[in-house]
């Protein structure tokens, strides 16, 4: 049987050492291209024989990337400029840049006349109009021109049929990854918050093959164990990114079980695969970015629809209410919470929100709003 406390620190040790896995595949001779936030299509990467590594931030000083943005910029953004200009990256032949809100737009013409002498970039435009016929056209043309843009950079052949291969192995890992979330509301004292986290973070940082060879034996062990009874509050979380190994050791000591997230590191990217049926790949990618969702970075006349969805997270999974973490000047999240706020009143579910930037490192705050959460739980419960 699969000893799972063993592989459970395997995946941390992969989550807290993102430089030692892009040196191991450095190292192999396999060239490297960073992805920066969000929906970037990764499988163009895959499929030139190249390993997708994720950026989005970290923990760390910023320092540099001062130099290109004002303070009031939220703090993935600079973190990840940081890690382009300090030497966290060095070794990539390329970086994936997307521009889907107001801070991306800066940050990727800043990394172009920072960084993007050492490291080239290869820039998305995402068009937001991506459900209708001329989108869906316009986005395959750009994925197909990032492609072009990746072969003469890196000197790689990306085909068609590469392309196809690629889809079923992503789609096979973005199913993988949902099984196990839906399990850990399953799994609460064996699977907790930050295992939860560490096993999502480092498919950022592996060929997307391996995470799922790895995931499966996980999920396979934990089938053979009943189910657990939860020792704290479920929740579902939501908000740009929540890996903070202080943050996640405060969820722990609450015996917080996550039992769905809204997140935009974990879920969001999740939800859609690739439809394999469409024959042309960069139509299928534009596709697929048609059909994601719910997330306040895309656009969608129905201002109702993400609300409800986050709501219905907390009511189809059993949970006891919902932790936002709100990213410090992120104008985007901040602008819909109002929405998602009256939602979880309408439905009488407990909502808080907590102030969070990737630099925080005392969670006093965070403590005692988790307090007072856990007492509107046990109420509840009554």
């Amino acid at each position: 049987m699969t000893d799972i406390k063993n592989l459970l620190q395997e995946f941390k040790h992969i989550a807290d050492n993102p430089r030692e896995q892009l040196d191991k595949y450095l190292d192999k001779g396999i060239k490297a291209v960073g992805v920066f936030p969000y929906y970037a299509p990764e499988e163009i990467i895959y499929a030139g024989g190249m390993f997708p590594y994720g950026v989005w931030g970290g923990q760390g000083p910023i320092d540099k990337a001062k130099n290109y943005f004002p303070t009031f910029y939220y703090s993935l953004a600079l973190r990840c400029l940081e890690m382009a200009l300090d030497g966290s990256l060095d070794g990539l032949s390329a970086s994936m840049l997307t521009t889907l809100d107001d801070t991306l737009r800066p940050l990727s013409q800043n990394y172009k006349v920072s960084a993007g002498r050492k490291i080239p970039m290869v820039f998305l435009n995402h068009a937001q109009h991506r459900k209708e016929e001329f989108g869906r056209v316009y986005n395959a043309k750009i994925f197909k021109q990032a492609a072009e843009r990746l072969e003469e950079i890196c000197g790689v052949e990306i085909t068609d049929e590469k392309l196809k291969e690629a889809f079923e192995v992503y789609n096979e890992n973005r199913a993988l990854k949902r099984e196990f979330i839906k399990m850990c509301g399953d799994y609460p004292k064996t699977i907790k918050a930050s295992d939860r986290s560490n096993v999502l973070k480092a498919s950022y940082y592996m060929m997307k093959d391996e995470h799922s060879k790895m995931l499966k034996e996980l999920i396979d062990a934990l089938k053979e164990l009943p189910k657990e009874e939860s020792n704290g509050p479920r929740v579902v979380t939501s908000g740009i990114i929540t890996d903070n190994p202080g943050l996640l050791e405060v969820l722990d000591d609450f015996n917080i079980c996550v039992v769905a997230d809204d997140v935009a590191h974990e879920s969001r990217g999740l939800k859609i695969d690739v439809d394999t049926t469409i024959e042309d790949p960069y139509m299928a990618l534009a596709d697929q970015f048609a059909r994601m969702d719910e997330d306040p970075i895309l656009y969608d006349p129905d201002i109702w629809k993400r609300p409800e969805y986050v709501v219905n997270l907390a009511k189809d999974n059993d949970a006891d209410g919902c932790l936002v973490f709100m990213m410090t000047f992120n104008d985007t999240e901040e602008m819909e919470f109002p929405s998602l706020k009256q939602a979880y009143e309408k439905a009488g579910i407990p909502l808080i929100k907590m102030g969070y930037d990737q630099q925080m490192t005392d969670f006093g705050q965070v403590k005692t709003q988790l307090e007072t959460f856990r007492e509107i739980v046990e109420l509840n419960r009554i």
